[in-house]
């Protein structure tokens, strides 16, 4: 009987996921790819070999070949894209802000209020299915060879961009870069209050809350949840909100949102993590019209994915993309703008 331990663990939001395999200590040499396509369920022989060129398979914790033999004891991980849950996806004519596309990638600015992916509640109108009916147009989507990979995901309610492989040996070296966390990505958020420090780092687990499956909680003594860094910094105050950019080092579901209400500066109009109520109250009538009235002009929170900076899968380069505000999230930082000089 075999002794093999496989491990698997989900990372970046459930997209991908990581095995850790020890070899039988009676293993006989057997190929890479081979022992692989025995031992991890539903990959296909492409798959494997697409890991491993990206060199997202790794023994003893080095890169290693397809033609690599298997040995007693050898500790094989690897971090492979999961298969879409979704038996099928109806493509819909969306209009997409594609600001990027070549044979292997492409890059989306999605607008607020689009969900990324089909789920329950929203079946339609979602990113992916526009994706799917792009792809159909496009030369290498005939036959329904071309099928849209879904990378990493954004919230709803927040703008910005995203990577969508269009082969599955892009959407393999993409995804170990995300597991690598050496992807670059940079958030703008328009959060309540003016923090301590004007550069910081925040860190504190990441779990799903216990009373309302909606809400990430943070878990200091890492007891719970995932692992989670954000680096912040401030890049201007208004007293009562400050605009701070955000660099992740992780990837964790909600993770600026639950990591900004944790040091007691929730995102500006978060409905979902107290930033919709006036925090930073004053007893001026023109304080809090103005204050509505912004929540009036964004249908979420004010958080955008500003820049996505990564190694390309075909030329192995490094390309960083970077987009604009959106039109009503910088009409919002002029109306703090204009209120606070009218107070001095």
């Amino acid at each position: 009987m075999s002794e093999d331990h496989i491990e698997i663990t989900s990372e970046e939001d459930d997209l991908f996921e990581h095995y850790r395999i020890v070899a039988d200590k009676g293993q006989g040499p057997i190929r890479l790819d081979k022992y692989l396509n025995l031992h991890v369920a539903n990959a296909s022989r492409t798959k494997i070999q697409n890991g491993i060129e990206a060199e997202a398979v790794k023994v003893n914790g080095q890169a290693s070949k397809a033609s690599y033999k298997v040995k007693p004891n050898d500790i094989i991980t690897l971090s492979l894209p999961q298969p879409p849950r979704d038996t099928e996806i109806i493509p819909e004519n969306l209009t997409l802000d594609i600001i990027y596309e070549d044979d292997v990638l492409l890059m989306v600015n999605k607008p607020v209020g689009m969900v990324v992916h089909p789920a329950y509640g929203n079946w339609t109108g979602t990113l992916i299915n526009g994706l799917v009916y792009h792809f159909q147009q496009l030369p290498t989507g005939r036959n329904g060879e071309g099928r849209p990979g879904l990378v990493h995901r954004i919230d709803k309610d927040t703008s910005g961009l995203l990577v969508i492989a269009k082969t599955e040996f892009a959407m393999t070296y993409l995804a170990k870069q995300f597991s690598d966390h050496t992807i670059e990505r940079t958030y703008y958020a328009l959060i309540w209050g003016e923090p301590k420090l004007e550069k910081g780092i925040i860190t504190g687990n990441i779990g799903r809350s216990a009373r309302d499956r909606r809400v990430m909680d943070i878990f200091e003594d890492g007891s719970q949840g995932k692992h989670a860094v954000t680096h912040y910094e401030v890049i201007k105050s208004w007293r009562y909100v400050s605009l701070v950019k955000c660099n992740l080092e992780t990837g964790r579901t909600h993770q600026i949102r639950a990591h900004m209400q944790h040091i007691g500066h929730p995102i500006f109009n978060d409905n979902v993590y107290g930033g919709d109520k006036i925090l930073r109250s004053v007893s001026s009538n023109q304080y809090k019209i103005m204050v509505e009235q912004c929540f009036n002009l964004l249908p979420g929170q004010a958080l955008h994915a500003k820049s996505l900076g990564f190694n390309h899968p075909k030329t192995k380069e490094w390309i960083q993309f970077e987009t604009e505000l959106p039109e009503n999230f910088q009409a919002i930082l002029e109306k703090w703008e204009n209120y606070m000089n009218s107070r001095q």
